[in-house]
């Protein structure tokens, strides 16, 4: 009996620590403004990768900028590759996905890049990449998720294997006024996948439901 209720509790505790892991918000006009967009583009993800002190000491900072930088990248990749896969799948509605080398080129243009694009609204970005809505975020990880990236960390410091920790954080904001109509914030732990892919689809798996360019009518 009191095993039971040891087991129970731990249920519960579990439950709420998972709970405690994600945070969506949904505007209540998302599916109404949805309706008129035609093309979103995704931007380099703000990148932030922890490493113990041990891994610190052998990579230089401008080591560490260039692998944040790179799983800024790939996480925008794999994004893109998520909603193309729904596209061909027919679960994604009428709407073009931008492909993040024009992205990349049309805010290089103007200068802009991951390290500075915090400093321009949604809609200068919008309008400068003539989408209808972009998608943003930061993710936060103890260990690369790019295969480049994480091969190369592993020659240097000496790991390998899946990521332990990962946190991201998305937006969606619409162009015409800067609006956030979607935000989603999930922290997984334990083994999460072994590539970008593998974690956006673990990511997305139920916040697609409610993402309105995906989501069941």
């Amino acid at each position: 009996m009191i095993m039971k209720k040891i087991l129970f509790l731990l249920f519960i505790m579990l439950l709420t620590f998972v709970n405690a892991q994600t945070n969506l918000y949904e505007n209540p006009k998302f599916d109404s403004i949805a309706k008129e967009h035609k093309k979103i583009a995704i931007l380099p993800f703000k990148a932030q990768v922890k490493l113990r002190k041990k891994q610190m000491k052998k990579m230089t900072a401008d080591d560490i900028h260039k692998l944040e930088i790179a799983e800024g990248k790939s996480i925008q990749t794999a994004m893109y590759s998520w909603f193309l896969k729904r596209k061909k799948r027919g679960k994604l509605k009428t709407i073009e996905i931008q492909d993040p080398n024009k992205t990349t080129a049309l805010l290089r243009k103007k200068n802009i890049d991951q390290e500075n694009q915090i400093d321009y609204t949604p809609e200068e970005l919008a309008k400068i990449l003539e989408v209808d809505a972009i998608i943003s975020g930061d993710f936060k990880t103890n260990k690369p998720m790019s295969e480049g990236a994480s091969i190369a960390l592993g020659l240097l410091v000496g790991f390998w294997g899946s990521t332990n920790s990962a946190t991201i954080n998305m937006s969606v904001h619409n162009a015409n006024d800067g609006v956030l109509l979607w935000n989603y914030n999930k922290k997984v732990r334990g083994s999460i996948g072994s590539s970008p892919d593998d974690l956006i689809n673990k990511l997305m798996r139920k916040a697609s439901r409610r993402l309105s360019y995906t989501k069941k009518k």
